[in-house]
């Protein structure tokens, strides 16, 4: 039965090739309208729509954690003119959510982690520290005192902060806003000690003498800004988490249309023009084959899920 079904999917994919896509593709991004995430998807899903001969349409839907949009595409037609660009909430979710109405697990296809967005843990100008290390020895003197905003609770930046907190040994008080530039307005304002964000979030705020950087929480240095540390460099080993955007399809989509969308999107990420327009958005192309995708999502699955059992990380 395998076999008998294996070859009616080789013979029907040169036919799905030459008829896909038949209409606009439809992305759905479940974050806000100008974030990180979007604005990537808005740089390079129309150059993939010229490769595949029809519009690639980018709509957002925000809320529940980026599960409404989630769940929009689980039950969407799987026949690839529906996919979803989600990020770290596709592994956090599954984890912090109860009675969601699909399985995170179970009703993606994974295409290709498309993007990365560094996490950089930045402070005010006026606080008394200019390293992660001085940081740390003023955290361990003020265990709780210090506060440090983040995109929103179990957000890269949450995490990432978890992670800092239990590597360092200190006690930081953690403040989620509802996205990064909130999160950055209020450092700016001396409302917040410090923020762990999006180096494009934070950027900015730090190019205005307003905040500094300590450290990136990149396993290598930022391609943007060479400068920043690493946290290991910075001499905290172990934290490392960045925001993504990866693009899913519903599980039953036939291969032949994933890897049409993979190539038109691969395409589009090698383009000059985008590749200086990402730059500009502190975001670093990826454009990893499915596999490799694949098991991405099932490691990083399994590292969030002793994180937030370390970290006692809940959704407030």
């Amino acid at each position: 039965m395998q076999r008998r079904t294996l070859m009616a999917s080789l013979l029907a994919a040169p036919a799905l090739a030459q008829t896909f896509p038949a209409r606009a593709i439809r992305v759905l991004v479940p974050f806000a309208a100008g974030g990180a995430a979007d604005s990537a998807a808005r740089t390079i899903f129309p150059r993939m729509g010229e490769r595949l001969g029809q519009p690639v349409v980018v709509e957002n839907r925000t809320g529940a954690g980026g599960s409404l949009g989630g769940g929009e595409v689980a039950r969407a037609a799987p026949d690839g003119h529906t996919l979803l660009l989600d990020a770290g909430s596709h592994l956090v979710n599954p984890l912090l959510m109860r009675g969601l109405p699909f399985d995170y697990l179970t009703a993606f296809a994974p295409i290709s982690q498309v993007v990365v967005f560094p996490q950089v843990l930045a402070v005010k100008a006026d606080l008394p520290v200019t390293t992660l290390a001085e940081f740390v020895t003023l955290a361990r003197s003020r265990p709780g005192g210090l506060s440090i905003g983040t995109q929103g609770n179990a957000s890269p930046g949450h995490l990432g902060l978890a992670q800092l907190g239990l590597r360092a040994g200190i006690q930081l008080t953690h403040v989620p806003y509802r996205g990064g530039a909130d999160a950055a307005r209020d450092l700016a304002a001396g409302v917040l000690d410090g923020v762990f964000i999006t180096m494009l979030s934070a950027g900015p705020i730090v190019d205005s003498g307003r905040a500094r950087f300590l450290a990136v929480a990149n396993a290598y240095r930022a391609v943007l800004r060479p400068h920043v540390p690493t946290m290991a460099e910075a001499g905290v080993a172990g934290v490392v988490i960045a925001e993504w955007a990866g693009l899913f399809a519903p599980a039953a989509t036939p291969p032949a249309a994933q890897l049409a969308v993979f190539g038109a999107l691969r395409e589009a990420l090698a383009m000059t023009e985008v590749r200086e327009r990402l730059a500009a958005l502190a975001a670093e192309p990826v454009g990893s084959t499915p596999e490799a995708f694949g098991r991405f999502i099932r490691q990083g699955r399994d590292d969030a899920a002793v994180l937030v059992r370390e970290a006692n990380i809940r959704i407030e």
